[in-house]
């Protein structure tokens, strides 16, 4: 690995262990905040905080002039997610409920290494133009990113990195889908639900009623499209008092941001037949949204490119050691099958191949201009809808962890995990050196986009009158 990052390696330790051991959830990541902007502060970018009215968002730059290149850095937790590091068992940490379940932890520290990469490289080599880092708040249920791109943050910015861990090294590429959140909370009367049950209205009846009407939609949709809830207040605790509210959350995703708003309004029609056939009421609350990530092949094959010139990393015994206890408490068939952040059928037979003679992530996958598809959202879609932008990821997690898991939050601050980081941060800013020298590569991608875009302007998939909430 290239010394550029290696001097940086003790600075990034820390900001890594900040970041996970404050766990904050979205909109709420003011020590995380804090950490980053300490770190670039100090290498000499100017910092802008509380941007697109959110105070957890912020733009940090160097230089000046054209281009404009961005990387993108997230840092939110998720609840529910409470771990120990590196223990090989769920065992939450006692003073929280959050965890970085999504390594946003390793994602938000490897976007400053390459800040402070670069930083190194504009002066050595007396670079024109200007680097933006772009403190992106509230991935995770909160789309911090389309509220910045409906700010018009993104609209100066000619071509966006960013990367996120894995178990495996590789360009993502295709596309993810769209996706619509909504409250749809339900009033009722409440009564006693023993001597007059005839004078109480269930809000409750309406929640579970809406539910198993979606649940006939399903049947009904495209086949790439999801549909997931949560039920977030059952009206009390109380089974003799008939629930005079109740509440839902619903995300809703498809293939498309038109397409998930319609899959939303049909959703809308069923809350409106439960509270019909409950005698309730229902008023929905748009929460957030965001859009389908546009794919841009040419930044994917420079990516892999400075990945492959880079080389795999090559990890200690210890270090394998350390992610053979982990992948011991998955099933092999996860193991052996893992899709890393990619569509399950993307170069299939070669990923397994590689994962097999390889289990501790020492490979690059090769690349594909493949039109796939990842079932889930991000929304990093809304910039790649304005500017083109591409996602790389690095092994960070032993082979078979899933997101979203305990055991990814358990080995966020390992030496491993730091190892990938360290990785995709040299990436990032090679990447980033080779677009400020090749300006013809940027207007190839923009090119690319253009034409993946067929005219079409963006449309912000939020209402101007929704703001960022924190819960």
């Amino acid at each position: 690995m290239s010394m550029h990052i290696e001097q940086y390696r003790d600075v990034l330790c820390g900001l890594n262990q900040t970041i996970w051991s404050s766990a904050e959830t979205r909109f709420e990541e003011r020590q995380s905040v804090a950490a980053q902007l300490t770190v670039l502060e100090s290498a000499g970018y100017q910092i802008e905080q509380g941007v697109a009215g959110i105070d957890t968002a912020y733009i940090a730059t160097l230089g000046s002039g054209k281009p404009v290149i961005a990387l993108l850095a997230e840092y939110d937790a998720l609840d529910g997610l409470s771990q120990q590091a590196d223990v090989c068992h769920p065992s939450p940490r006692p003073e929280t409920t959050k965890g970085h379940g999504c390594g946003h932890n390793l994602l938000g520290t490897g976007v400053i290494g390459a800040a402070l990469v670069l930083k190194d490289y504009y002066q050595e080599h007396h670079l024109s133009g200007t680097i933006k880092i772009f403190g992106c708040p509230g991935e995770e249920g909160g789309s911090g990113k389309v509220f910045m791109a409906r700010d018009g943050l993104f609209d100066d910015v000619d071509i966006a990195l960013t990367w996120h861990p894995s178990t495996m090294n590789a360009v993502m590429t295709g596309s993810m889908l769209a996706n619509v959140q909504a409250y749809f909370r339900f009033h009722g009367t409440s009564a006693h639900a023993g001597a007059a049950p005839h004078l109480g209205r269930s809000a409750l009846d309406a929640v579970e009623l809406m539910n198993v009407g979606v649940n006939y939609m399903r049947e009904h949709m495209e086949m790439t499209d999801r549909v997931h809830y949560a039920v977030t207040d059952t009206g009390g605790h109380s089974p003799n008092v008939v629930q005079s509210h109740a509440e839902v959350l619903y995300l809703i995703r498809s293939k498309t941001a038109p397409g998930a708003r319609a899959l939303y309004n049909r959703v809308c029609k069923i809350a409106q037949g439960a509270a019909l056939m409950t005698e309730t009421t229902v008023d929905v609350e748009f929460d957030k949204a965001c859009s389908q990530v546009v794919p841009n092949h040419t930044i994917a094959k420079l990516f892999h490119d400075c990945m492959s010139q880079l080389g795999v990393p090559v990890h200690s015994e210890a270090e394998r050691d350390y992610v053979k206890q982990f992948s011991a408490t998955m099933p092999a068939e996860i193991v052996a099958n893992d899709p890393g952040q990619l569509p399950p059928d993307y170069l299939a037979e070669t990923r397994k191949a590689l994962v097999q003679d390889h289990p501790d992530g020492e490979f690059i996958l090769p690349f594909s201009a493949q039109e796939s598809l990842v079932c889930a959202s991000s929304d990093m879609g809304d910039v790649s809808c304005l500017v083109p932008l591409v996602q790389l990821q690095t092994a960070c997690f032993a082979m078979g962890t899933q997101p979203h898991s305990w055991q990814w939050v358990a080995q966020g601050t390992s030496a491993f995990a730091l190892h990938g980081t360290l990785y995709a941060s040299q990436i990032l800013a090679d990447t980033a050196l080779q677009l400020f020298t090749h300006p013809e590569i940027i207007a190839q991608a923009k090119d690319e986009l253009k034409n993946r875009m067929s005219g079409q302007p963006y449309v912000c998939p939020i209402p101007d009158d929704v703001h960022p909430r924190t819960n």
